[in-house]
Protein backbone atom coordinates (compact mmCIF):
# COMPACT_ATOMS: atom_id res chain seq x y z
CA UNK A 1 0.00 0.00 0.00
CA UNK A 2 1.94 2.97 -1.00
CA UNK A 3 -1.39 5.65 0.95
CA UNK A 4 0.23 8.08 3.21
CA UNK A 5 -2.07 9.85 5.67
CA UNK A 6 -0.31 13.33 6.22
CA UNK A 7 -2.03 15.13 9.37
CA UNK A 8 -2.14 18.53 9.36
CA UNK A 9 -2.16 20.59 12.64
CA UNK A 10 -2.31 24.21 11.05
CA UNK A 11 -3.74 25.94 8.82
CA UNK A 12 -0.69 27.33 7.06
CA UNK A 13 1.12 23.88 8.09
CA UNK A 14 0.77 22.11 4.88
CA UNK A 15 3.12 19.64 3.46
CA UNK A 16 4.85 22.05 1.43
CA UNK A 17 7.38 20.48 -1.02
CA UNK A 18 7.80 17.46 0.84
CA UNK A 19 4.31 16.38 -0.62
CA UNK A 20 5.72 16.78 -4.25
CA UNK A 21 8.83 15.04 -3.23
CA UNK A 22 6.61 12.08 -1.82
CA UNK A 23 4.82 11.86 -5.15
CA UNK A 24 6.89 12.51 -7.36
CA UNK A 25 8.34 8.64 -5.89
CA UNK A 26 4.76 7.37 -6.60
CA UNK A 27 3.13 7.91 -3.55
CA UNK A 28 -0.61 8.46 -3.30
CA UNK A 29 -1.05 11.92 -0.37
CA UNK A 30 -4.03 11.92 2.51
CA UNK A 31 -3.78 15.24 3.51
CA UNK A 32 -6.23 15.24 6.52
CA UNK A 33 -6.98 19.03 7.59
CA UNK A 34 -7.27 18.47 11.01
CA UNK A 35 -7.02 21.62 12.42
CA UNK A 36 -10.24 22.78 10.55
CA UNK A 37 -12.20 19.53 11.66
CA UNK A 38 -11.72 17.02 9.28
CA UNK A 39 -11.63 13.90 10.99
CA UNK A 40 -8.88 11.50 11.67
CA UNK A 41 -9.11 8.30 11.22
CA UNK A 42 -9.62 5.29 14.34
CA UNK A 43 -6.67 3.03 12.76
CA UNK A 44 -4.30 3.28 10.65
CA UNK A 45 -4.73 1.69 7.46
CA UNK A 46 -2.54 3.77 5.95
CA UNK A 47 1.35 2.02 4.35
CA UNK A 48 3.06 5.30 6.12
CA UNK A 49 2.27 8.30 8.14
CA UNK A 50 3.52 11.93 8.40
CA UNK A 51 2.75 14.06 11.14
CA UNK A 52 3.05 18.04 10.57
CA UNK A 53 3.80 20.73 12.72
CA UNK A 54 1.65 22.87 14.36
CA UNK A 55 1.70 25.49 17.52
CA UNK A 56 0.54 23.21 19.62
CA UNK A 57 2.37 20.66 22.38
CA UNK A 58 1.45 17.02 21.98
CA UNK A 59 -0.60 16.67 24.99
CA UNK A 60 -2.95 20.29 23.92
CA UNK A 61 -5.90 18.58 23.77
CA UNK A 62 -8.47 21.28 25.13
CA UNK A 63 -6.89 23.68 22.57
CA UNK A 64 -6.53 20.86 19.92
CA UNK A 65 -8.77 18.06 20.63
CA UNK A 66 -7.92 15.97 17.83
CA UNK A 67 -4.42 15.61 19.30
CA UNK A 68 -5.65 12.09 21.20
CA UNK A 69 -6.80 10.62 17.94
CA UNK A 70 -3.44 11.71 16.51
CA UNK A 71 -1.43 10.52 19.39
CA UNK A 72 -3.16 7.03 18.96
CA UNK A 73 -2.19 6.99 15.41
CA UNK A 74 1.36 7.07 16.26
CA UNK A 75 0.95 4.98 18.97
CA UNK A 76 -0.13 2.41 16.69
CA UNK A 77 2.37 3.23 13.44
CA UNK A 78 5.68 2.23 16.55
CA UNK A 79 3.62 -1.07 17.63
CA UNK A 80 3.05 -2.47 14.18
CA UNK A 81 5.70 -0.78 12.67
CA UNK A 82 4.38 1.44 9.86
CA UNK A 83 7.10 4.08 8.45
CA UNK A 84 6.18 7.74 10.16
CA UNK A 85 7.62 10.49 10.04
CA UNK A 86 7.39 13.40 12.51
CA UNK A 87 8.00 17.82 11.90
CA UNK A 88 8.33 19.73 14.72
CA UNK A 89 4.90 18.94 16.76
CA UNK A 90 5.06 15.54 14.82
CA UNK A 91 8.45 14.90 15.89
CA UNK A 92 7.64 15.76 19.79
CA UNK A 93 4.23 13.82 19.11
CA UNK A 94 6.52 10.46 18.78
CA UNK A 95 9.45 11.40 21.48
CA UNK A 96 6.22 11.60 23.85
CA UNK A 97 4.04 8.12 23.22
CA UNK A 98 7.34 6.35 22.99
CA UNK A 99 8.32 7.74 26.50
CA UNK A 100 10.66 10.76 26.29
CA UNK A 101 10.07 14.52 27.52
CA UNK A 102 8.45 17.54 25.98
CA UNK A 103 8.97 20.69 27.37
CA UNK A 104 7.21 23.94 26.74
CA UNK A 105 9.89 27.33 25.61
CA UNK A 106 12.88 24.87 26.61
CA UNK A 107 16.12 26.95 26.20
CA UNK A 108 16.10 29.41 23.18
CA UNK A 109 13.85 29.41 20.58
CA UNK A 110 15.14 28.98 17.13
CA UNK A 111 13.79 30.18 13.96
CA UNK A 112 15.28 30.40 10.10
CA UNK A 113 17.79 27.74 8.33
CA UNK A 114 20.00 27.01 10.92
CA UNK A 115 23.33 24.55 10.60
CA UNK A 116 22.26 21.18 12.09
CA UNK A 117 25.13 18.50 12.62
CA UNK A 118 24.67 14.81 12.31
CA UNK A 119 25.96 12.58 14.94
CA UNK A 120 27.96 9.53 13.95
CA UNK A 121 24.91 7.22 14.73
CA UNK A 122 23.28 8.72 11.78
CA UNK A 123 25.86 7.33 9.51
CA UNK A 124 24.01 3.44 10.01
CA UNK A 125 20.40 5.22 9.48
CA UNK A 126 17.75 4.55 6.62
CA UNK A 127 17.20 8.11 5.86
CA UNK A 128 20.42 10.22 6.98
CA UNK A 129 23.35 7.75 5.99
CA UNK A 130 25.85 9.39 4.10
CA UNK A 131 24.78 12.90 4.11
CA UNK A 132 26.98 15.84 4.94
CA UNK A 133 28.09 16.33 8.67
CA UNK A 134 26.12 19.94 8.78
CA UNK A 135 23.19 20.02 6.89
CA UNK A 136 21.31 23.25 6.73
CA UNK A 137 17.35 23.10 7.90
CA UNK A 138 14.59 25.42 8.72
CA UNK A 139 13.54 25.81 12.27
CA UNK A 140 10.64 27.41 13.86
CA UNK A 141 10.03 26.39 17.60
CA UNK A 142 9.70 27.12 21.05
CA UNK A 143 9.09 24.19 22.84
CA UNK A 144 11.11 21.02 22.10
CA UNK A 145 11.91 17.29 23.26
CA UNK A 146 14.32 17.35 26.49
CA UNK A 147 14.20 13.68 26.68
CA UNK A 148 14.57 10.74 23.97
CA UNK A 149 12.33 7.84 24.59
CA UNK A 150 14.09 4.89 25.62
CA UNK A 151 16.05 3.34 23.20
CA UNK A 152 15.75 5.81 20.37
CA UNK A 153 18.77 6.48 18.54
CA UNK A 154 19.98 10.23 18.53
CA UNK A 155 20.65 11.56 14.54
CA UNK A 156 21.35 14.87 14.72
CA UNK A 157 21.82 18.28 17.17
CA UNK A 158 21.90 21.84 17.58
CA UNK A 159 23.89 23.70 20.02
CA UNK A 160 20.38 25.54 20.98
CA UNK A 161 18.37 22.37 20.94
CA UNK A 162 20.17 18.94 21.13
CA UNK A 163 17.28 16.65 19.87
CA UNK A 164 16.89 17.81 16.02
CA UNK A 165 16.61 14.37 14.91
CA UNK A 166 16.06 10.58 16.52
CA UNK A 167 14.90 7.26 15.53
CA UNK A 168 12.40 5.11 17.22
CA UNK A 169 12.33 1.29 16.31
CA UNK A 170 13.13 0.77 12.91
CA UNK A 171 10.85 3.54 10.58
CA UNK A 172 9.48 6.33 13.20
CA UNK A 173 11.55 9.27 12.98
CA UNK A 174 11.35 12.79 14.56
CA UNK A 175 12.87 16.12 13.66
CA UNK A 176 12.47 19.32 15.24
CA UNK A 177 13.45 21.16 11.91
CA UNK A 178 10.80 22.18 8.93
CA UNK A 179 12.82 19.94 5.40
CA UNK A 180 8.96 20.93 3.61
CA UNK A 181 9.29 24.90 4.09
CA UNK A 182 10.57 26.98 1.72
CA UNK A 183 12.22 30.36 2.48
CA UNK A 184 8.97 32.22 1.11
CA UNK A 185 7.20 30.52 4.38
CA UNK A 186 9.66 32.42 6.35
CA UNK A 187 8.05 35.68 5.59
CA UNK A 188 4.90 34.34 7.14
CA UNK A 189 6.14 34.40 10.36
CA UNK A 190 6.87 36.89 13.33
CA UNK A 191 8.88 36.04 16.09
CA UNK A 192 10.35 38.65 18.68
CA UNK A 193 14.36 38.74 18.49
CA UNK A 194 14.73 37.73 15.04
CA UNK A 195 15.02 40.10 11.86
CA UNK A 196 12.89 39.10 9.25
CA UNK A 197 15.04 40.08 6.33
CA UNK A 198 17.89 38.65 7.69
CA UNK A 199 16.22 35.16 8.70
CA UNK A 200 14.74 34.76 5.27
CA UNK A 201 17.86 35.72 3.50
CA UNK A 202 20.09 33.23 5.08
CA UNK A 203 17.38 30.73 4.09
CA UNK A 204 17.50 32.14 0.49
CA UNK A 205 21.74 31.55 0.77
CA UNK A 206 21.31 27.58 2.19
CA UNK A 207 18.67 26.50 -0.11
CA UNK A 208 20.83 25.40 -2.99
CA UNK A 209 22.45 23.17 -0.21
CA UNK A 210 19.29 21.76 1.74
CA UNK A 211 17.11 21.29 -0.89
CA UNK A 212 19.23 18.12 -2.17
CA UNK A 213 19.63 16.69 1.10
CA UNK A 214 15.94 17.00 2.49
CA UNK A 215 14.89 15.27 -1.41
CA UNK A 216 17.00 12.91 -0.63
CA UNK A 217 15.64 12.03 2.13
CA UNK A 218 12.13 12.38 0.88
CA UNK A 219 13.42 9.79 -1.41
CA UNK A 220 14.43 7.33 0.62
CA UNK A 221 11.34 7.66 3.07
CA UNK A 222 8.67 6.64 0.58
CA UNK A 223 11.32 3.74 -0.50
CA UNK A 224 10.46 2.28 2.68
CA UNK A 225 7.21 2.47 2.13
Amino acid sequence: MRDVLIVQNSRSGGPGRLGGWLEEAGLRLDVVPAYDGAPLPARLSHGAMIMLGGGFLPSDDDRAPWLATARSLVAQALDEGVPFFGICLGGQMIAEVAGGEVTPDAGAPENGSLPVTLRPEAADDALFYGLPEVVPAIEHHVDAVTALPPGAVWLAETTDCPYQAFRVGEQAWGVQFHPEVLPARIREWRVDGFDPDEVYAQAVADEPVSTPIWREVATRFAKLI
